[in-house]
């Protein structure tokens, strides 16, 4: 079992940025996919960006990409998701997920077994 706790957000004007952390306890994260999935008022979870056990593989959101940045460090325990260039549109609670590496790095919320309680990021425009 491994429980995930994201911090980092906040109250940031458009064009700013932030960093969100996801740290592990329980079990290391040195053998788990993770992803960064939001969910904006009256909208479902949507991907943000994902990467594999060894940090070689990454994947993001087509409206994220050259903007975010996804990093792990697995001495910390922790998974990084660097967010610049920020929109109003990025406004959501963003959450973090792990799943084992299973040959494929997952962008499907449902195939996550593993996830936070969430962050808020807000962008005023």
């Amino acid at each position: 079992q491994v429980q995930l706790v994201e911090s980092g957000g906040g109250l940031v004007q458009a064009a700013g940025s932030l960093r969100l952390s996801c740290t592990a306890s329980g079990r290391p994260l040195s053998d788990l996919d993770i992803g960064w999935f939001r969910q904006a008022p009256g909208k479902e979870r949507e991907f943000v960006a994902a990467i594999n056990w060894s940090g070689n593989s990454l994947r993001y959101a087509d409206s994220v990409k050259g903007r975010f940045n996804i990093s792990r460090d697995n001495a910390k325990n922790t998974v990084y998701l660097q967010m610049n260039s920020l929109k109003p549109e990025d406004t959501a609670v963003y959450y973090c997920a792990a799943r084992r590496w299973l040959g494929v790095l997952e962008i499907i919320a449902g195939r996550y077994y593993y996830w936070g309680q969430g962050t808020q990021v807000t962008v005023s425009s």
